[in-house]
């Protein structure tokens, strides 16, 4: 892809040298006489590098590097200057300025810095995109009046510094809330760490939460900061919390009343300026009665608790976050993205959801990697879903035999007509389609037999 760069100089003989120069190294290469000019065409244009001289007729160059960053903030720009001073780079490295060359200029320099600004603007664009790659992987979806509810707890909670319990089954998206909360608070800009209890034998949970000096066990080679000290001005969430152990519950209880906490095998006092999320899919009163769960760390954790509802309970959301995780994860399997049939909708909806939305999330994966063409039908649902889920199709996407009271036999109509139109399209390649369907070779095969489908047919 061609690299755009623009020079900002009031000699002509520099602009003419420049634009040669790098033409010859295959950019592009436009020029501007005066600041003024050159603020508006790089404004205007969409350029990957400005060459900029300090002395210009009319605006000067610091001015327009100072006027360019407010509305361009990751355009690289080079200073040039014939009479520069280590004040004048200075002050144009603190308004954004990648880096300062003095003239005359060695076009060898020139040249390096070139390549290494478009490398870090090449950087930074992967690193926003990442940014918001990972915003959307963490996105709070639905527009049911649950999911509204949610998220007025959300928006009253988070610009505070109260503890949340957030509370709800297993992948209702717990997590995503958390972020949420995170996201919104005065605290966005700081880390947010998350700790899954329950994935931490109980063993080392104490040193993951508060880290570990060196030799304080065997193992312990070197010291190694804790969760709660790399969420330093941030937030940590302790998911699955019901899972810690009673010694790691009494060590959280003095991080929320002091704020501190000693490194196991160590000494020395470390104090940290935490917020403290937690979720559980347990039910902690019942836990307290067993002795298992300590009943003041539940009351210091339970200031403001939020429920997160199960899917079945917003069924009308299966729709919008459908249509959300086709798009994340074709991205994410490079898969061109496809789209529902109504009655591909109709099937999610009838679903029990007993796994909630990391269930519809991994369904809709499997359905993007094992699908071909640009629909998603009913069919294909099926066969990712099983018999759990009650068909209810448009007429127009009924196949031949649907009509039966009998819903094994029209499951059964269902996948035979899928695996035949799969089979033809694969132009009788089993080991294609079996690929396609997401299953295994010999599993195909038993469906077929047990179809009466014919491969030759």
């Amino acid at each position: 892809m061609e690299k755009h760069i623009l020079i900002i100089d009031d000699e002509e003989n520099i602009r003419r040298t420049l634009t040669r120069v790098l033409q010859d190294e295959g950019y592009v290469v436009l020029a501007a006489a005066d600041g003024n000019e050159g603020l508006k065409m790089a404004q205007s244009g969409d350029y990957d590098l400005l060459l900029l001289d300090v002395w210009l007729p009319g605006m000067d160059g610091l001015e327009v590097l100072k006027r360019l960053k407010k509305v361009k903030p990751l355009l690289p720009v080079v200073i040039m200057s014939g009479h520069g001073t280590i004040e004048t780079a200075v002050k144009a490295t603190k308004l954004g300025a990648f880096d300062f060359l003095e003239k005359p200029l060695s076009l060898d320099k020139l040249l390096i810095i070139t390549q290494n600004a478009l490398k870090l603007k090449k950087l930074e664009k992967e690193n926003i995109d990442l940014k918001g790659q990972l915003g959307e992987r963490y996105q709070l979806v639905g527009a049911s009046r649950e999911i509204e509810e949610v998220r007025a707890k959300i928006a009253q909670v988070a610009p505070t510094n109260t503890r949340v319990l957030i509370r709800g089954d297993n992948g209702t998206g717990k997590e995503v809330v958390a972020r949420e909360v995170h996201k919104q608070s005065e605290r966005a800009a700081g880390p947010f760490i998350k700790v899954n209890c329950a994935a931490i034998p109980r063993e080392l949970i104490e040193s993951e939460l508060f880290g570990h000096v060196k030799g304080a066990f065997t193992g312990a080679v070197e010291s190694v900061p804790g969760k709660f000290e790399l969420a330093d001005a941030g937030t940590i969430f302790l998911d699955e919390i019901g899972d810690m152990s009673l010694s790691a519950q009494a060590k959280v209880l003095r991080v929320i009343e002091e704020q501190e906490f000693d490194r196991v095998g160590g000494r020395q006092t470390i104090k940290v300026d935490v917020r403290i999320l937690a979720a559980t899919n347990q039910d902690l009163e019942r836990l307290i009665k067993q002795g298992a769960f300590r009943s003041d760390l539940y009351y210091r954790l339970n200031v403001f608790p939020l429920f997160v509802p199960p899917l079945r309970d917003h069924i009308e959301d299966v729709r919008p976050l459908a249509e959300h995780f086709i798009k994340l994860l074709s991205y994410e399997n490079n898969r061109p993205s496809r789209h529902f049939t109504p009655g591909a909708i109709k099937a999610l909806e009838n679903h029990y959801w007993p796994g909630n939305i990391r269930e519809l999330r991994n369904a809709v994966e499997r359905l993007v990697i094992a699908g071909n063409p640009d629909e998603i039908t009913a069919e294909e649902v099926v066969l990712v879903l099983g018999e759990t889920v009650h068909i209810s199709r448009a007429p127009d996407e009924l196949p031949v035999d649907y009509d039966s009271d009998d819903l094994k036999t029209a499951l059964e109509n269902f996948e035979r007509m899928l695996i035949e139109r799969r089979i033809k399209a694969c132009d009788g390649n089993i080991s294609r389609t079996a690929e396609e369907l997401g299953l295994e070779r010999s599993h195909l095969y038993k469906k077929m037999r047990a179809l009466g489908i014919d491969r030759k047919k």
